[in-house]
């Protein structure tokens, strides 16, 4: 049986202009940015709106900006019978996911993305890493340059987007090294990305900690539909499978390759991205040429779809 599933952008979706248009259609749209400015305590629909970028880049501002917007979304499509039978997010994106299986409110899910985003930066700050993309090498190739960097530094496999993507994260030093590494390899490319810190490592542990007594003190309910983890790439409907798992997803790698490949398996048969941008489409094309995605993420998106 076809089965729809619903896929939830992470960090790096974000753009100056976002979600203008749902607030200026839709006065769900608007309600939900007022919440959320109250919430958050300082003013994401502005930022949202008019930038500036250096501000709406900032780890702290990112994550409830695209946490925000993917939420409208997916909202006003339930709310026109657009039902997923599974969901995944990446990275960030794994809270939009939980939120539209009804484990976390959407309060509950700003207030722990606001956390996250919050812990992340810091952790950023106070040890300084960075992040880089490798095109055309296997994962087992990837994973061997990464052991062998690590005598430099701090460095492992953070994102498995595609089979010819991996974005590896940790020290300077660890990440440079394996990128000179994966030069020797002949990767098809090897590009640096413009990071606050380095996430999905080691060097996120120290905010780990504090985000695991916080969401400690959330309600975690049980899915009512699958949701798939990043850290196991399986399906989870169990809230005290979930929570763990979110909690070691701070400094382990995104399996998102598998994940799609084992939603795939699972019957679905059109994914729809939900929210800001393109990136997961993107990654899709890659993974499985077949797969039908749409993006979910304008009014005209929107409208183009229910008509």
């Amino acid at each position: 049986m076809a089965k729809t599933a619903f896929l939830f952008p992470g960090q790096a979706s974000q753009f100056v202009g976002m979600a203008k248009d749902l607030y200026d259609d839709f006065p769900f749209a608007r309600e939900i940015f007022e919440k959320a400015n109250e919430i958050l305590g300082f003013d994401i629909t502005k930022i949202c709106f008019e930038g500036p970028e250096e501000e709406l880049k900032q780890t702290r501002v990112t994550q409830p900006a695209i946490f925000i917007h993917s939420y409208i979304v997916g909202e006003m499509l339930a709310e026109k019978g657009m039902q997923p039978a599974m969901v995944a997010g990446h990275s960030l994106g794994e809270y939009s996911a939980l939120v539209a299986a009804n484990v976390l409110s959407f309060e509950d899910g700003l207030r722990a993305v606001k956390k996250r985003g919050e812990l992340m930066q810091v952790a950023g700050e106070n040890q300084p890493g960075t992040m880089a993309a490798i095109v055309g090498l296997s994962a087992q190739i990837v994973e061997q340059i990464c052991r062998e960097a690590s005598h430099a530094g701090v460095v492992q496999p953070a994102n498995f987007n595609s089979p010819s993507q991996i974005v590896i994260s940790g020290s300077v030093d660890g990440v440079n090294k394996a990128m000179e590494l994966a030069k020797e390899e002949n990767a098809l490319k090897v590009v640096p990305l413009v990071v606050s810190g380095a996430f999905h490592s080691p060097l996120m542990a120290p905010a780990q900690k504090e985000l695991q007594e916080f969401l400690e003190q959330l309600v975690f309910a049980d899915a009512d539909i699958p949701v798939y983890a990043n850290v196991s790439a399986k399906a989870h409907i169990k809230a005290d499978e979930i929570l763990p798992l979110l909690i070691q997803q701070l400094t382990s790698p995104v399996r998102w390759l598998e994940t799609i490949e084992n939603m795939i398996t699972d019957g679905a048969d059109s994914f729809f991205e939900i929210g800001p941008g393109k990136v997961l489409t993107g990654l899709m094309k890659r993974i499985n040429r077949r797969a039908k995605i749409k993006n979910m993420g304008t009014v005209e998106e929107i409208n183009a779809l229910l008509s």
